[in-house]
């Protein structure tokens, strides 16, 4: 009688700390994620409003969350709009001559000035597919992203004819990585998506993609490097 008690009592147990950690698998992203956009949407409503001058406090309008987001949309819109305008154009060209002129100033928006267009406006430049490269030695495989065909001296200097970039990424930060030039007979393509073997490198090796079947279209070749 004591044995099932104790039986009972553990099984109990068992359930509760199954069901709890369900929940947490359940609740913790929901919660980052709304924590994670009301904190950016408060620090823009605090920073758009120490922009104003003394005197405009939207606050006393615009009694809503994300009202300084949304200035910050229009306002950048019309930016981008008034910079596609010829004389506009100009006086942005002429600012950015005279911040090439700021050693230090100049290294720091050039950089930022890169990254912002890579990410947001090359929409075309994003890799497209993943795949296997031996590294950092053969027999050891790695997750990769190609990235496009390589191209000029690279490929005359390493005595190869046909070469793909690839960038290898490091785990659990995928920002982070290393730039390989690999012969294209040395890279296999996935059938994951980019999504999936992204995930698979954040977490470690912990989140598989499932099974991915025959795809109904191939995936496009990768232009070869220009003559």
């Amino acid at each position: 009688m004591g044995d099932s008690g104790e039986k009972q009592h553990g099984t109990f147990w068992g359930r509760w700390r199954a069901n709890f950690l369900t929940g947490i698998v359940v609740i913790a992203p929901l919660y980052l994620t709304v924590w994670l956009i009301w904190s950016f949407v408060s620090i823009v409503d605090y920073k758009v409003e120490r922009l104003l001058p003394t005197g405009y406090n939207l606050t006393d309008y615009l009694n809503f969350p994300g009202y300084g987001l949304a200035i910050f949309v229009v306002f950048t819109s019309v930016i981008g709009a008034l910079a596609k305008n010829l004389f506009a154009a100009q006086l942005i060209g002429w600012g950015e001559r005279m911040l090439d002129r700021l050693p230090i100033i100049r290294s720091i928006y050039n950089a930022i000035k890169q990254i912002a267009e890579t990410v947001l406006v090359q929409s075309k430049s994003s890799f497209e597919r993943a795949c296997l490269v031996e590294y950092p030695r053969r027999g050891i495989w790695a997750v990769a992203f190609i990235s496009t065909a390589t191209r000029g001296e690279l490929v005359e200097k390493a005595g190869q004819t046909d070469m793909v970039s690839v960038f290898l990424p490091t785990t659990p930060n995928p920002t982070s990585g290393f730039l390989l030039f690999v012969p294209r007979e040395d890279v296999i393509e996935l059938d994951m998506s980019v999504e999936e073997a992204a995930k698979l490198i954040i977490s470690a090796g912990l989140v598989s993609p499932a099974e991915v079947g025959a795809r109904q279209t191939p995936l496009p070749p990768i232009p070869a490097a220009a003559e």
